[in-house]
């Protein structure tokens, strides 16, 4: 034991060769803690050695009975961290930022070794950096870092926005959104989890059945560390067909209390975490932010001017009581408000009132039981609750259009992990959803000239999933997970089967070869599902009630090149192949534009048009990734993606999607300089820069819109039209100042920084006669100001 100990410091020594002592006096120092955990299992690691890198002399500890450990004074700036255990795989942390104004608790994840500990071999690499924090996860998968994305250039603390860095991922087609297609996929195909729940859109700002909305009602300040999938999703994973972003909020400090405030053109936040009993380790953290825009139009102030009202404000919060006799608990939710208003100007001629309101709510209770030091039981309940009111109104005609949506869910999730040995484990678990709905929807027909009801229901239905994944560490090098996910849908009595297999297998120390396969499914809104047309005799059918899901067959196969300690290259090849689209079901039909409709195609929202389940799609592309990894005060990370789209409707011709792009291109990178005689303040500038191909459209027919007046499309050529090609350049420069108890920082993030006006669509203008482009939002910028204490 110490011959192994001693070997382990002499090779982090030799590894790390000394370039700076932690022992200056003069510097400021912060607190250094976290917990060490079996990666399967979950139980804590005792003795586990934690050591700091390139410290003279050597600074170290062992964690506690509890997994804990706690490294006082460290100084402020980037260390790097050593984490060996006998009988586990050694981890290495790399540039870990230590600040003056709040502590650092990190969570580490240790593999059991296969090997006999005279056998062990420790190389320190970044290999496991972006790594997703999901264990059963194989391909197509990362963790998406606080630290890192809030260095990337106007992500704004979206993890949407930050995830356009990544290969595959395009932007939605409109810069006021964090809208995001993801290998040619409808945005509508995304799962939104957290703390292992499906929930609600999490974004102010969003439409019935969209993803996305204009901002994420989630914080930096409370988000941990979370997962984002682009395919080939591990078998607990249930109705998504496109990506998944599985966000979990971070435990609160407890040992001390600290607060964030923040003020930003995006929006004013103020952040408290801290102890609730020392001894237990329990914990709070909460968040709130108001809208910016609102508190200056409150002041008098109206930067959008008198038509639009813009507000928005968002709580999030987590309690933590780990270490009772029943097991740990966490109690955690996310509520969300915004509202948009826009007033006409009748003197110029303007009639029409626009007015939207949503809200949403969420809340849950997490335990985690320990059967034994290899099972655990973690269960998960689960209350939200979705609100849209949207009117639209005229002054020539009182009601236009009504929609007021309400959807409550009730979910019990909890699954048993159970750890054989170093080479099996298995997670089986279910989820039961009670989805409660309340439905209503109306719009003038100028042809009856009356308001013409197509939602009007209320009740609920469930949906019940099970899932099943058997991990087998084949050797060393291969790690294979074999699993299957079910789903029932109560309002049609539909049941999906659908297998997943996963493999990583490292072909050399430096070389990992990837492979995902797998069935997926996704549901529609229950709008879709409950609406209703009205007939000629004044009565009401519904069309889509026994609509079944979209389904999808996902393959990847990938690789991983460790080029260097901190340089890694990354591809993957995809196939996806969808079927039982949703498309237009009724054969009757002469109009081109119902022959040619997909679900595929579509943003959000829902219809009460007859669909049927017989349409098709295919995605397939490949994906290059070269990332380096912050070492020497920069980073960078480019990708390229080449893809190609494609579906067909009840016409049966093969036509490019909505969101055929054909490729992506993207460049992310910055650099840190320290400054101060003490190193205590810091300079950062950031750049990313995107090159895509444009959305497309409908080729207009400039005859028939001329002989009409207004944009006539021929849609025998649906989507045959692509947009001007998306290009962005984005800068982010931070300066940060550490004292002796806080650290500030002021921070300026510009979205196009050079203005470029990318095109949002194109339209037949009748005052100009020609085809006119209509561009997305210009340069936007935000300046913000954070101070921790």
């Amino acid at each position: 034991m110490k011959k192994m100990i001693c070997g382990w410091v002499v090779v982090c020594l030799a590894i790390y060769p000394s370039k700076a002592q932690l022992t200056n006096p003069q510097q400021l120092t912060q607190n250094l803690k976290g917990r060490i955990i079996d990666q399967v299992s979950k139980s804590p690691v005792i003795g586990a050695t934690v050591a700091i890198i390139n410290s003279e002399p050597l600074r170290g500890t062992t964690t506690d009975v509890e997994g804990y450990f706690s490294l006082r004074n460290v100084p402020i700036g980037r260390v790097s961290l050593a984490v060996s255990s006998v009988g586990y795989e050694q981890r290495v942390l790399s540039n870990l930022e230590i600040e003056s104004g709040k502590e650092k608790f990190i969570n580490v994840e240790l593999v059991e070794s296969l090997i006999e500990m005279e056998e062990l071999v420790i190389v320190a690499s970044d290999q496991e950096q972006g790594k997703p924090l999901n264990e059963l996860a194989s391909v197509s998968a990362i963790s998406i870092s606080i630290e890192e994305t809030s260095r990337y250039a106007a992500t704004f603390d979206d993890p949407a926005r930050a995830a356009l860095t990544f290969a595959g991922v395009a932007t939605g087609g409109d810069d006021l959104l964090n809208e995001i297609v993801i290998r040619g996929n409808s945005p509508k195909g995304i799962l939104w989890r957290l703390e292992g729940v499906e929930v609600p859109n999490p974004n102010h700002f969003g439409s019935v059945g969209s993803s996305a909305g204009g901002i994420s009602m989630l914080s930096s300040n409370v988000l941990s560390n979370s997962d984002f999938f682009t395919g080939a999703f591990p078998a607990e994973y249930g109705n998504a067909t496109s990506g998944i972003f599985d966000l979990s909020l971070r435990q609160g400090n407890f040992d001390t209390h600290e607060h964030t405030l923040q003020a930003g053109l995006l929006g004013l936040a103020a952040a408290s975490e801290g102890p609730i009993n020392k001894e237990k380790r329990s914990s709070y953290l909460a968040n709130y932010r108001y809208s910016t825009l609102a508190l200056f139009d409150n002041l008098g102030i109206q930067i959008l001017g008198d038509q639009e009202d813009v507000t928005f404000q968002d709580l999030s919060f987590k309690v933590n009581l780990p270490g009772t006799k029943a097991g740990s608990f966490s109690i955690w939710g996310l509520g969300g408000l915004n509202t948009y208003t826009y007033t006409p100007q009748e003197e110029v001629g303007e009639w029409d009132f626009e007015d939207n309101t949503q809200t949403v709510a969420i809340g849950g209770l997490t335990h985690v039981a320990y059967l034994n030091d290899d099972t655990f039981i973690k269960s998960v309940a689960s209350f939200s609750f979705f609100e849209s009111d949207y009117a639209y109104d005229s002054l020539r005609v009182r009601v236009l259009e009504d929609e007021r949506v309400r959807e409550t869910a009730f979910r019990l999730s909890s699954y048993l992990n159970t750890k054989f040995d170093a080479r099996n484990s298995l997670r089986v678990g279910g989820i039961f959803s009670n989805l409660g709905y309340d439905l209503f929807q109306q719009e003038w027909q100028y042809q009856q000239q009356e308001l013409v009801s197509f939602l009007d229901e209320d009740g609920s239905t469930q949906f019940i999933q099970g899932f099943a994944n058997w991990q087998h560490r084949a050797g060393k090098s291969v790690t294979m997970n074999v699993g299957f996910h079910a789903s029932y849908f109560g309002l049609n009595e539909d049941i999906y089967l659908e297998p997943r297999l996963g493999l990583r297998w490292a072909t050399s120390p430096k070389g990992t070869v990837t492979f995902g396969a797998g069935l997926h499914s996704r549901m529609e809104t229950l709008a879709l599902y409950m609406s209703s047309q009205q007939q000629e005799d004044g009565t009401q059918i519904r069309h889509n009630d026994d609509l079944g899901f979209t389904r999808a067959a996902h393959t990847v196969v990938g690789y991983e090149w460790m080029l260097a300690s901190n340089l890694r290259f990354k591809t993957e090849v995809y196939y996806q192949y969808l079927y039982d689209v949703p498309i237009w079901g009724q054969d009757t039909t002469t109009s081109d534009f119902l022959r040619s409709f997909s679900v595929l195609n579509t943003y959000d929202g829902w219809t009460s048009d007859p669909l049927a389940n017989e349409g098709t799609g295919q995605n397939y592309g490949l994906e290059l990734t070269l990332e380096k990894f912050l070492s020497n005060g920069y980073y960078f990370l480019s990708t390229l993606s080449l893809y190609e789209s494609s579906y067909k409707g009840l016409d049966e011709v093969s036509r490019p999607t909505r969101f055929d792009g054909g490729y992506i291109f993207n460049v992310i990178g910055g650099k840190e300089w320290s400054l101060g005689r003490s190193g205590n303040k810091t300079l950062s500038a950031n750049g990313r820069f995107i090159y895509s191909g444009g959305k497309r459209e409908a080729p207009i027919d400039i005859d028939a819109s001329r002989e009409a007046g207004f944009t006539i499309r021929d849609f025998s050529r649906n989507y045959d039209m692509r947009l001007d090609e998306y290009i962005r350049f984005d800068i982010g420069i931070t300066y940060k100042v550490n004292r002796p108890k806080s650290t500030s920082a002021i921070a300026l993030n510009v979205q196009n920084a050079v203005g470029r006006t990318n095109e949002f669509g194109r339209y037949y203008s009748s005052f100009s006669d020609a085809v006119v482009s209509e561009g997305q939002v210009g340069m936007f910028p935000n300046l913000s100001y954070r101070i921790s204490f």
